[in-house]
């Protein structure tokens, strides 16, 4: 940990959260980051809160971006255009404290050993998630996807809609992004494997959402709708 630490004093992050009406996660999702990362620059992208999500992220150090539209996708589409020159790895995670930030260090090691890899994911389904984080019908939805994803695109992920990834900048930089919705995480899965970089999963601990759950069974539509498409 003590290496990551002292590494990011010249390597340059952006903690990258898109939210929607996240009060009850985004505190202790940012603040739990920056235990583990020191002077983490850290950008929300609002998709036009009502409640305290902006008010308490700012009181944490966060700047603040809005979106013009709706979405996931065009959450990230706006975060990659705020993105500074300066930043060689992105990391994105989501605001409802899902994701322990304690393997954030971890993942970016892995793309500072290992160049030809370009993007790390956060793994779920490695045996080690809460029972009320995972309803059967979206664990039986990501097994379906990643069938999918497998085989139109040949894109070999145990867990291509993990919600926490490390980046190479270099590879978001200019990127035209098609998906508005959930369905980014699959057209940035192949984005970055046109790119000639591989990918690297690390099993993780994945814990049950604080607040309302955005995504709806009917997004796995869009999902598969995209696959379809990229391939």
């Amino acid at each position: 940990m003590t290496k990551i630490l002292q590494h990011q004093q010249t390597v340059q992050l952006q903690l990258i959260i898109p939210a929607l009406n996240e009060e009850a996660g985004i505190g202790l999702t940012i603040s739990e980051m920056q235990q583990f990362l020191v002077n983490l620059p850290i950008l929300v992208i609002d998709g036009q809160s009502t409640d305290r999500t902006i008010e308490i992220a700012k009181s944490l150090g966060a700047k603040i971006a809005r979106q013009n539209g709706k979405g996931k996708g065009d959450a990230l589409a706006k975060a990659f255009e705020c993105m500074a020159p300066q930043v060689k790895y992105a990391i994105l995670t989501d605001a409802d404290y899902t994701y322990p930030a304690e393997y954030v260090p971890q993942m970016i090691q892995v793309l500072e050993e290992k160049p030809e890899v370009g993007m790390v994911c956060g793994n779920r389904f490695s045996g080690n998630v809460d029972p009320k984080a995972l309803r059967k019908v979206f664990s039986f939805g990501n097994r379906l996807i990643a069938w999918s994803h497998r085989n139109l695109n040949g894109v070999q992920l145990k867990d291509p809609l993990t919600g926490l990834r490390v980046i190479r900048a270099e590879i978001l930089r200019n990127w035209q992004i098609k998906s508005k919705g959930f369905d980014i995480e699959v057209e940035l899965n192949r984005h970055v494997e046109k790119h000639g970089f591989d990918i690297k999963e690390i099993d993780i601990h994945y814990r049950q959402r604080l607040g309302e759950k955005k995504l709806k069974v009917r997004d796995g539509v869009t999902i598969l709708k995209r696959i379809i498409l990229e391939a």
